[in-house]
């Protein structure tokens, strides 16, 4: 199976920040859309960024201005720089890899946030 490893989750309190990490083989890396979701208990899992081969990004709207996603192409990382957190970002964040109807997910890291 693919691995795609993520760390860096953890607790903090709102307004904090967290970084998160996701490493993925260079074979995957080289040319899937890289992102991350999340899934907070009893909802589904949604789409908090993407990042392509290039450099490309999209948000999703509630997170625009707080997270930054990246990729370090040669070290086959990418990163979400979470910053003013919210109690509502909680969740188990999934890094993922996407290309065409090809899909690899991490096994989830779990951010806390709370006062």
């Amino acid at each position: 199976q693919v691995q795609l490893v993520e760390s860096g989750g953890g607790l903090v309190q709102p307004g904090g920040s967290l970084r998160l990490s996701c490493a993925a083989p260079g074979s995957i890396f080289s040319i899937y859309v890289m992102g991350w979701y999340r899934q907070a208990p009893g909802k589904q899992r949604e789409l908090v960024a993407r990042i392509t081969r290039g450099g490309s990004t999209n948000y999703e709207d509630s997170v625009k201005g707080r997270f930054t996603i990246s990729r370090d192409n040669a070290k086959n990382m990418v990163h979400l720089q979470m910053n003013s957190l919210k109690p509502e970002d909680t969740a188990v964040y999934y890094c993922s890899a996407e290309w065409g109807a090809s899909n690899y997910w991490g096994q989830g890291t779990q951010v806390t946030v709370s006062s």
